[in-house]
């Protein structure tokens, strides 16, 4: 595996790790805390080489339809000052969800194993 992919997957494991953390005063923390440790592991998995390309593509997929899905259609910013709170709320989710969705889809294509 490329170096700086191994260094991107230790990376993105702590941020995804913090993001977790972070996610504790959220009221609708628990499932926020498993999404963000999912890929927290996912990620340290590809640093080790220890994961197939199936997983974080499936995964990444899934969080794609995820940001979709949460996306509000009327986006108003992350800033709560820029809109309504449950507005940038969603919008920070949804685009917490691409990153995800990014992530995991660029480790499925530059995973050396198949399963």
């Amino acid at each position: 595996m490329n170096l700086l992919f191994k260094i991107l997957g230790y990376i993105f494991a702590l941020l995804f790790t913090v993001g977790a953390v972070l996610q504790y005063n959220d009221p609708d923390s628990l499932h926020w805390i498993v999404i963000y440790g999912v890929a927290a592991l996912i990620s340290l998995l590809f640093a080790l080489n220890k994961i197939g390309s199936i997983v974080p593509l499936v995964l990444g997929v899934l969080s794609f339809i995820g940001f979709v899905y949460l996306y509000p259609s009327d986006f108003q910013g992350f800033d709560l000052n820029d809109g309504d709170i449950v507005t940038v709320e969603l919008g920070r989710e949804a685009f917490g969800l691409l990153i995800i969705s990014i992530v995991l889809l660029v480790f499925a294509f530059r995973s050396k194993k198949k399963l």
